[in-house]
């Protein structure tokens, strides 16, 4: 096993353990139910930052590239109607004071 993978199982164990240690669990099928919770959140929902802030399943099923994508467009889309919105602000501003 490559020595950087075990650091991670490390990690993801440390992380299950300081999100399980945070409630009491009265029964063994209560624990199990939480352990299921956190894999499926840690694998589905948490945005990994070494995945490009993607969740291990996105990777794992190949939707990652459409995600970026996604992202990117998202982020264009923003970027020019902010600078709309700011010419426009200054528009206003310069008419304001004629």
């Amino acid at each position: 096993m490559h020595p950087q993978t075990q650091g991670k199982i490390e990690r993801y164990h440390r992380t299950m353990k300081n999100r399980i240690l945070l409630e009491h669990y009265y029964s063994p099928e209560e624990l199990e139910r939480a352990l299921d919770a956190f894999i499926d959140f840690y694998n589905n929902n948490r945005l990994h930052e070494s995945l490009d802030n993607l969740a291990p399943a996105d990777v794992y099923f190949n939707r990652g590239e459409k995600i970026l994508k996604q992202r990117e467009e998202i982020k264009q889309k923003t970027i020019l109607q902010r600078r709309i919105n700011h010419l426009l602000q200054i528009q206003n501003q310069s008419l304001s004071f004629v």
